[in-house]
């Protein structure tokens, strides 16, 4: 058996949204442990010009199921991005990993050469699905993941590469 589209989406994104879950539960034991208001995360930004830790997670979570989706053929189940606490981000990763899971590798198998397009004011991308994972969906995601991650270790939450690249599976252990 080859490695598909479905095998470089849905396994990825599910892995890297789980590290973010177990990210986030070392964040607010952190915060916990040291006196701290894990609220104050949420606003944190590593640029004045970029979106917040709330914002990052929430993009992250859009990058998920919208690229699950569009790699499908399917609409992306809505999430109005209304989440203010740690617990409702973590329950909207958690409603991502459920839609993730839910789409099948025979609704993205073949889909390689599908057409897709993303409309932005006053401009239309038009890829492959191939290249809609690889050049833009995959790295959009991973942008975002990436910066949550960074905006906590800026915030001295003690984060390693092994909690990026593993953290689900630590914390677990």
């Amino acid at each position: 058996m080859s490695f598909s589209l479905y095998d470089a989406s849905a396994p990825v994104y599910l892995n890297m949204l789980r590290n973010l879950v177990a990210i986030l539960d070392k964040a607010a034991a952190h915060a916990q442990a040291n006196g701290g208001d894990i609220a104050t995360y949420l606003d944190a930004r590593l640029a004045p010009d970029m979106h917040p830790l709330s914002r990052q997670i929430q993009m992250v979570s859009d990058g998920a199921k919208g690229g699950v989706a569009r790699l499908a053929g399917v609409e992306a189940p809505s999430m109005p991005d209304t989440e203010t606490t740690f617990a409702e981000l973590k329950e909207r990763l958690a409603k991502t990993i459920a839609y993730v899971e839910s789409l099948k590798q025979e609704q993205i198998a073949g889909r390689e050469d599908e057409t897709i397009e993303l409309k932005f004011p006053g401009q239309t991308m038009t890829f492959t699905g191939a290249s809609f994972l690889t050049t833009f969906s995959m790295p959009n995601f991973m942008f975002h993941v990436t910066t949550a991650y960074a905006i906590l270790r800026a915030q001295g939450v003690p984060l390693g590469k092994m909690d990026f690249l593993a953290g689900a599976r630590m914390a677990g252990a």
